[in-house]
């Protein structure tokens, strides 16, 4: 059939029109915005985005660096602007508002059938919105305690193991005996005082929220949520074997005091491993010990780190093939390794390089049986309430401003008129 020159024309007009973006006959680009900051985890990054391109001629990464300080914002603006990264990393904590506002793509249906197997139901649950899968969790990150091992052995204290954990109530003891004058049993850095007191909350069978039968979520503080809260906040003011100093600190701003012998245990994450290796003074013995355990056992909050695929994405069938790829369970392992973290893939998690004594891996991976999605990953309206009204009533509280009954009545009053806005 021959087809008039005019008409030939706008034929491939048409045709042009419907390729894909950013395509056209050519090889398609994926941007990749990674979070990785630490020189190991972006080092890992860059060569599996290397090897990726490497051999697969006809879908080119192009890495793009973010930064964790401002990514909730940069995500937004980007999102709003039409200028999203195809493939977003970030934290399960921070995706329940992107995907109930139509930000991300459903990856159901994306995602290979090995990848979802090899991952737990209780990672999923993390990422999981409604009836969609709005992420992959990948990374995952228990709270420890971080001990001078030289000070506790000569207290004679019993050392705690996974199979055999503190309690809450003997932590606060063994803190009182590695106290002394100008030296502390224990220093909490509490400067984000709000996921650290959620997760650890799960231990003592603390949930905070609560959703009824109407499918919506109230705040409620109960005895379980309280048990962490007041731990801290009496050791700094009864016991007096924890400094109210650090209470606005980060976690890196306690370590020179920890180095110097001030504080003689630390709760931290556990990627926090990396700079003790580093910054540790020649012959400092420090080890690695399980968070305190109660009413729920070992049972902890966390948000994993996830890869997730951007609504606007052109190529959402080759983005979710590069997410496979990046989470293969030899990279996933490389990821974790590079990151000081635990991956979520049961093969993974498997790997000897995680079971290794040395800087504490195994009694990290012994924990990741009991991580569980922090208890505010589906909270629509979490953000604000964490910002305008956990964050002050916390950190006033742990102060000593104000008492345990003015933190449940701000958490739940004022907490829940902010929860109802997002809930209509």
């Amino acid at each position: 059939m021959r087809i008039p020159g005019a008409a030939l024309v706008v034929l491939l007009l048409l045709l042009a029109g419907c390729s894909s973006p950013g395509h056209r006959g050519g090889p398609i680009t994926l941007r990749f915005q990674s979070l990785a900051w630490q020189q190991e985890s972006v080092t890992a990054n860059k060569d599996l985005v290397e090897e990726w391109n490497a051999t697969h001629p006809d879908v080119k990464v192009e890495y793009v660096q973010g930064s964790w300080d401002s990514v909730h914002d940069q995500l937004l603006t980007s999102f709003e602007g039409g200028e999203a990264p195809d493939v977003v990393h970030d934290a399960s904590d921070d995706l329940a508002d992107f995907a109930h506002g139509g930000y991300l793509a459903d990856l159901t249906g994306l995602l290979p059938a090995r990848l979802r197997s090899d991952i737990p139901e209780s990672s999923w649950d993390s990422v999981t919105f409604g009836h969609g899968v709005y992420g992959v969790p990948f990374l995952q990150e228990p709270r420890v305690l971080i001990a001078d091992a030289t000070r506790l052995r000569a207290a004679g204290v019993r050392i705690p193991t996974p199979e055999h954990p503190w309690s809450w109530a003997e932590f606060r003891q063994v803190a009182k005996r590695l106290s002394g004058p100008g030296r502390y049993g224990v220093a909490w850095p509490l400067k984000e005082p709000v996921s650290a007191t959620l997760n650890l909350s799960l231990s003592a069978g603390g949930r905070l929220f609560h959703r009824g039968a109407d499918g919506k979520v109230r705040v409620r503080f109960s005895a379980g949520d309280a048990v962490v809260p007041r731990t801290a906040h009496d050791q700094v003011a009864i016991d007096h074997s924890a400094p109210a100093s650090t209470l606005g600190s980060g976690g890196s701003d306690t370590l020179p005091g920890f180095f110097g012998g001030r504080y003689a245990m630390v709760p931290l994450g556990f990627s926090y491993r990396q700079q003790i290796v580093q910054q540790a003074p020649e012959g400092f013995r420090w080890q690695v010990l399980p968070a305190p355990a109660g009413a729920g056992g070992l049972t902890q909050g966390v948000s994993p780190q996830t890869l997730s695929v951007s609504a606007d994405c052109p190529h959402k069938k080759e983005a979710a093939a590069f997410i496979d790829f990046l989470l293969r369970p030899p990279n996933m392992v490389r990821l974790a390794l590079g990151d000081w973290m635990l991956p979520t893939g049961t093969k993974a998690l498997r790997d000897p390089a995680l079971h290794t004594t040395e800087n504490g891996w195994a009694t990290g991976t012994a924990l990741a049986a009991r991580l569980r999605p922090a208890p505010a990953q589906s909270v629509r309206g979490y953000a604000e309430w964490k910002d305008k009204v956990a964050t002050p009533a916390y950190q006033e509280y742990y102060s000593g401003a104000i008492g345990l009954g003015e933190l449940r009545g701000r958490l739940e009053k004022d907490g829940n008129l902010v929860l109802a806005r997002y809930q209509r």
